[in-house]
């Protein structure tokens, strides 16, 4: 799972820290700043996987793949684990520097962050058929939009469940290790299901709190970076999410 640091926050603002139409109309473009910015950094994802499968494969009839000379490179060779391992690297250069990045810096880094995982999800190209892979996208985005609206839009304070929620991702990244050894059928669905509620709960709590950070005293590269830090939470929900759902619902090419 691409469970990485989304929790180092720059210079969160004090809330609102005035009311009325000029606040509503700021807040809402600052959160149409943070939903743009995901929704790119998910568009930068799609091209970056699909792109690599186009490269990686070719099809050898019967809906079956045989692997091009970069396949094997991107897929079977040790640099499958620098492919993997790269975006938890730069997400923690990110997370750590955003603050003393340049607005064009951070929105670089985080397309190339998300070029990588990108490039190391175009493996579910090879192994789930297109149609599976589709089904589990629509889903996710339609529970995304529902539970980011939630999280956007109610009154009870998230972060007593964001907590537990977190909690929770640490308890996935250890099951996911050990299971990296057992290769247990059972425990990867466990961790898969697991996973769709943790991070549906995270989505919620994650809005929340990026909607709290606004603060409308705060300059365009305030804004920007901070529009950059939330988008950056939200996709690594919506991915997650995506992943797990896919593993949960996928149907394998070879099946």
């Amino acid at each position: 799972m691409s469970d990485y640091d989304r929790y180092a926050n720059p210079r969160t603002g004090a809330g609102y820290a005035r009311s009325g139409a000029v606040v509503d109309e700021g807040l809402r473009a600052y959160m149409i700043g943070v939903y743009n910015y995901m929704t790119l950094g998910l568009g930068v994802t799609g091209l970056a996987a699909w792109l690599a499968f186009q490269f990686g494969t070719v099809s050898v009839g019967g809906g079956r793949l045989a692997l091009t000379d970069f396949g094997h490179l991107i897929y079977a060779s040790p640099l499958r684990w620098l492919i993997v391992l790269a975006p938890l690297g730069l997400v923690f250069w990110l997370s750590a520097g955003l603050e003393r990045m340049s607005v064009a810096t951070a929105r670089n880094a985080f397309l190339v962050f998300a070029a990588l995982i990108g490039l190391s999800m175009s493996a579910l190209l090879v192994v789930y058929t297109a149609g599976s892979i589709a089904q589990a996208f629509f889903a996710t985005a339609a529970a995304f939009a529902s539970l980011s609206l939630y999280g956007y839009t109610t009154k009870r304070d998230l972060s007593a469940m964001g907590s537990f929620m977190m909690m929770g991702v640490i308890g996935l990244i250890i099951a996911s290790l050990i299971n990296m050894f057992m290769q247990s059928s059972g425990l990867q669905f466990g961790i898969s299901l697991l996973a769709v509620v943790i991070f549906a709960g995270l989505t919620a709590w994650d809005t929340q709190s990026i909607k709290s950070m606004y603060f409308a005293g705060d300059g365009y590269d305030a804004v920007q970076k901070k529009s950059i830090h939330g988008a950056l939470r939200l996709y690594l929900d919506f991915i997650n999410m995506f992943q797990a759902l896919l593993m949960l619902t996928g149907s394998n090419r070879n099946s």
